[in-house]
């Protein structure tokens, strides 16, 4: 043992040495390389061996033929779906906290780490201007924060014999794990009621009054609206004082996917762009996203925490030893996990060394460069912005003359799938108002101005031979 343990230490080192320099070199590189035939013949043939190999040989083997080759979401020029902006200092962080493994249920097994995530709780808590009712927990991501947000306001607002009659209200925009959360706890696709969106892809009020009494003329029970602080398509937020007022006229639970803009909250400028979300009753908040963390760092928030301990508290007698919190309220009373990894020490590592005012600073960063492109494109003839930048995010496509709108979609596509086989930028396209646009999402805080400059030239010169081709297959 004491030998293997000299040659993990040997490796771990050389592992360090590579990561610091790969992350060093991100943004020389391509965002992508493809595996190969060669590597995915040799993993093919892998089979779980009887006795173990070596361990040096092994490593290798990951590092060449496995982690080598996937999609950088980090990578600086990764403008696609919300692209990550993992730092080496939440990776150091996350590292720690693998080693020592806490088993972050309750107090008794890591005390430390219960303080920790109670102290990040309450710290969100208050930027999202919740009183000191709230509570929450760290679950794995955006989706399961809004599945244990719907099951709160489910069990707080319906009784059983309600729930048949429910009916949920969401945008045309809302991100699409709400659906599927909602499913999971057991409502149907026709209790889901989707309200268009205005030009700027924000819920309709007007259409949401308006399907809220069609539903109560019906005698259905109206009993949620869940807003977006920050959607995945365009940025937009909905107008959430609005909603509060509704909600609150009907009696309904007010849950915000925040799960992508809420980090605005520690910018100013982001601030104000979020106003009515310290009125709703639940909050989701992905730090994987726009704090610098390595997946799996996600914050469910509820107004009141009594409503997370009504749906997930459950006592067995083999537990009763480890209940030592104060309150008696120990975190797997407070999500469906009862095993679950200390997910919040990378976020607090990570803030203790860079500081609060770092991601403000990072907010912005990322808001002006999508003004930048939005800019950039609206000044080159033939293009058109669809959604204009917000949050970071922002929307166009080619329009050349001569051509069909089918045409134009298949022109922006291939400028898409191009730009991004080339390695140089991942730009994925999305559909708003029926057509084909091109999106970029600029959050990472090392891109640059030039960065943003050149995707956007790029693109304009795959879609632009993309056109030539469409028109010259004609004559």
């Amino acid at each position: 043992m004491e030998k293997t343990n000299e040659k993990i230490k040997k490796i771990a080192r050389d592992f360090v040495s590579r990561t610091v320099e790969f992350y060093g070199e991100l943004g020389k590189k391509p965002f992508f390389t493809p595996s190969g035939r060669a590597a995915e013949e040799r993993l093919g043939k892998q089979e779980i061996p009887e006795e173990g190999r070596d361990l040096s040989e092994v490593y290798e083997e990951m590092l060449g033929d496995v982690y080598s080759h996937v999609l950088f979401s980090q990578h600086p020029r990764a403008f696609s779906c919300v692209p990550s902006t993992a730092s080496l200092i939440s990776w150091m962080g996350d590292v720690m906290t693998n080693a020592f493994n806490p088993h972050a249920a309750c107090k008794v097994n890591a005390p430390a780490a219960d303080l920790v995530e109670r102290k990040l709780v309450r710290w969100m808590a208050d930027l999202a201007g919740y009183p000191g009712t709230a509570g929450g927990i760290f679950v794995s991501g955006g989706s399961v924060a809004n599945l244990t947000a719907l099951t709160a306001a489910r069990d707080a607002r319906l009784t059983g014999e309600e729930r048949a009659k429910a009916v949920v209200y969401v945008s045309d925009q809302t991100h699409s794990s709400v659906a599927k959360g909602l499913l999971v706890i057991g409502f149907f696709p026709e209790q889901i009621r989707k309200i268009p969106c205005d030009a700027l892809f924000r819920m309709d009020v007007s259409r949401l009054n308006a399907e809220i009494e069609a539903d109560l003329a019906a005698g259905r029970k109206p009993f949620a609206v869940v807003g977006s602080a920050g959607t995945t398509n365009t940025g937009s937020v909905d107008p959430l004082g609005e909603i509060s007022s509704v909600c609150k006229k009907y009696g309904m639970w007010f849950h915000v996917d925040g799960a992508y803009g809420a980090t605005a909250l520690l910018s100013g400028r982001g601030r104000e762009r979020l106003r009515g979300i310290e009125l709703s009753d639940s909050l989701s908040w992905d730090a994987h996203k726009w704090m610098l963390q390595t997946y799996g760092c996600s914050l469910v928030l509820v107004r009141d925490r009594a409503d997370l301990v009504r749906s997930f508290a459950a006592h067995p007698e083999y537990l009763k030893d480890a209940e030592t919190s104060e309150d008696g309220v120990e975190f797997w009373d407070l999500g469906p996990e009862l095993t679950r990894p200390a997910r919040s020490l990378k976020l607090w590592f990570t803030l203790q060394v860079l500081g609060s005012r770092e991601f403000g600073r990072i907010v912005d960063h990322g808001c002006a460069l999508s003004e930048l492109a939005e800019k950039t494109v609206r000044a080159r003839e033939g293009w058109e912005v669809v959604s204009p930048a917000s949050l970071a995010v922002v929307n166009f496509r080619f329009v050349p003359e001569g051509l069909t709108e089918e045409e134009r979609d298949e022109v922006n596509c291939r400028a898409s799938k191009e730009i991004t086989e080339s390695g140089f930028a991942q730009v994925y396209t999305t559909e708003l108002c029926g057509r084909k646009v091109l999106r970029l999402c600029t959050i990472h805080p090392e891109t640059t101005e030039e960065d943003v400059l050149e995707t956007v030239a790029r693109l304009a010169k795959y879609a632009s031979a993309a056109a030539e081709d469409v028109l010259r297959s004609r004559r």
